[in-house]
């Protein structure tokens, strides 16, 4: 960075997981969230950057938000206990943009997305969000002949989804756009619980066997849908449904994982 001179910068490196991975790892998810955020803004102001995106979280809100969920909902009350170490982060983050416009001018802003998915997600690692979690364990499923798939929680919470191409278009167009110190959301609105979401993620990869739900582990926030007025007031809505990059998604999973076995194979 030292020696870079971008016009713009857009923050989405992250470390980011599952309700596991953040149960497991807190300290991790804070510390390394902090860093990446202090670091890459403190230097881009330093640099004179002229633009600079930053990447949140749908977490960052309170657990028991009115749904959907406005940006002035921020800090509002307690956030979900489970993802909180991340969720501090972000807000730091974008409290960060926030005060590097408020006292030195610069065009910070801050993007909230709700749950991402899409090509070159994190398909077989552990801490995998949802989509990438239950597609590699329904593949592996479907390749072994396993009677059954256990999903963590009850099945009922609500969750919404955007394909990682809408949100990109999203970030070109604030890039473009939008110039306050206000975060914008960015979701498709669409909701499923997340039985649903299992069954249809089973559908299309071809697993055909029982969906059991684990009701001893945690459902995290029980409803979670971002209100996307603002950012569709200046232009964007999503173009692609959750079937539709669903079947996009799983044809990029197994393009990865048969070249990672020819790789595996020619190592031999």
């Amino acid at each position: 960075m030292d020696h870079a001179a971008p016009d713009m910068i857009v923050v989405a490196a992250a470390k980011v997981g599952g309700i596991a991975a953040n149960m497991a790892a807190p300290a991790d998810f804070m510390s390394d969230n902090l860093a990446i955020a202090h670091n890459i803004i403190t230097h881009a102001a330093r640099r004179g950057v002229k633009k600079l995106v930053f990447l949140g979280s749908s977490c960052i809100y309170p657990r028991l938000a009115e749904q959907p969920i406005q940006e002035d909902a921020l800090l509002s009350a307690p956030l979900e206990p489970t993802n909180e170490a991340y969720a501090l982060a972000k807000i730091a983050g974008l409290k960060l943009c926030e005060y590097y416009r408020r006292q030195y001018g610069h065009d910070f802003i801050s993007v909230m997305p709700c749950n991402l998915y899409g090509p070159g997600d994190r398909w077989d690692d552990p801490g995998a969000h949802v989509i990438a979690g239950l597609m590699h364990r329904f593949h592996l499923a479907k390749q072994e002949g396993r009677p059954s798939v256990t999903v963590w929680g009850s099945g009922t919470p609500l969750r919404e989804f955007l394909y990682s191409d809408d949100l990109a278009a999203g970030v070109i167009l604030v890039l473009k756009n939008y110039s306050d110190e206000r975060p914008l959301n960015i979701g498709s609105g669409d909701e499923v619980t997340i039985s649903g979401l299992a069954h249809l993620i089973a559908r299309v990869v071809g697993y055909e066997g029982i969906i059991a739900f684990d009701t001893v582990q945690p459902d995290g926030t029980p409803r979670k849908v971002l209100d996307s007025s603002r950012i569709r007031a200046l232009g964007w809505s999503p173009q692609i449904s959750l079937q539709a990059g669903l079947e996009l998604a799983y044809a990029d999973y197994t393009s990865t994982r048969s070249s990672s076995d020819r790789i595996s194979a020619s190592n031999r």
